[in-house]
Order: C-alpha cells, then sequence, then structure tokens
C-alpha cells in the first residue's frame, strides 16, 4: 500500500468493479491517451476486474482509491527497466477527478517509492505527444525531455508518438 495526502494505491480487489466501470473503463477520456478500448457493460468490467487482479498480483500496478470518499477511481504503477531505472507503466484517473492535483500526487508518490524502496537512480515518464496535462505535470516536477518513441497500439495497429522524460533521483 501506497498513500499520499488524499490517496491510497493498493492492490485492486472484486469489489472495485463497479467503481472502476463507473470511473474509469466506461469513460472514452481515460482511454484516449492509453492503450485500451473502454468497457461497455458490466459483465465485461466484472472480467476486466478479474484480469486486473491477476495482472496486479505480478506487477507493480495498484488501483487507486480517493481517500475521503473510498471509491476505486483510476490506476497507476511502475516497473523496473534497468539497474536503478524505474519507468511509469500507466497512470489513469476516471475524468470525475481531474484537475485535484491527483495525477502529480500519484507521481511524486511513484517517484518517492522506487527511490526510497528500489534504490532507483533515475525515473522515466512517457507521455503521449498530444496529452498536453500530461507534459505540463512531467515539466513541473522537473522531468527533462529525452526524445520521442513510437508506440504501436497492438489492438488497432495505429502508431503514436510518445514523448519520452527522465528524472534524475
Amino acid at each position: 500500500m501506497i498513500k499520499t495526502q488524499d490517496l491510497i494505491l493498493d492492490k485492486g480487489k472484486f469489489e472495485d468493479w463497479k467503481d472502476m466501470y463507473e470511473n474509469v473503463w466506461s469513460k472514452q477520456e481515460c482511454a484516449k491517451y492509453l492503450f485500451w478500448d473502454i468497457t461497455d457493460n458490466e459483465e465485461d468490467a466484472k472480467d476486466r476486474m478479474n484480469r486486473t487482479i491477476a495482472f496486479q498480483k505480478e506487477h507493480d500496478v495498484y488501483t487507486v482509491y480517493e481517500k475521503e470518499s473510498n471509491k476505486a477511481i483510476g490506476y497507476a504503477g511502475f516497473e523496473k527497466v534497468d539497474e536503478g531505472i524505474y519507468e511509469e507503466c500507466g497512470i489513469c484517473i476516471g475524468p470525475d477527478y481531474f484537475h485535484k492535483g491527483y495525477g502529480r500526487q500519484i507521481l511524486e508518490t511513484l517517484i518517492d517509492h522506487v527511490k526510497n524502496e528500489c534504490g532507483a537512480k533515475e525515473f522515466i515518464y512517457h507521455s503521449r505527444k498530444e496529452n498536453i496535462a500530461s507534459i505540463k505535470l512531467a515539466q513541473s516536477l522537473g522531468f527533462e525531455f529525452i526524445g520521442e518513441e513510437i508506440s504501436k497500439n497492438e489492438k488497432d495497429g495505429k502508431h503514436h508518438i510518445l514523448n519520452v522524460y527522465r528524472l534524475k533521483l
């Protein structure tokens, strides 16, 4: 479990399916910059929650809960890519939770966690080139732009440009 001022990052539970469906998975605004399709019915949301739980057991990926409401409002995670180097592997919160500083809290907490718990010396952050809010967040935290990557969405075959940022820790 990882805590911020307003959030808790913890492994998901099956009963989170409805919150995740209502707050995240059914929202086009969430899928817009990520590589997944929206979920448009409750049965698929339940199946998706089971897949999420299995994935989170094997990876450093967490469901994001708002402390005040205790609702599941998104997900976030990181992964080791090389000795001393970690990167975020997706940060997403539902549109009803935009503009509350939650993205900043999540990213700062992931950085602190990998630095203090994993011994990271560098943190890598990716953002779709058109995701202005994400780019501004990276810049505000002192990330250095290091280049672009072309990423292919395996679901639709489309290519996207990702800005790549680095923060020395």
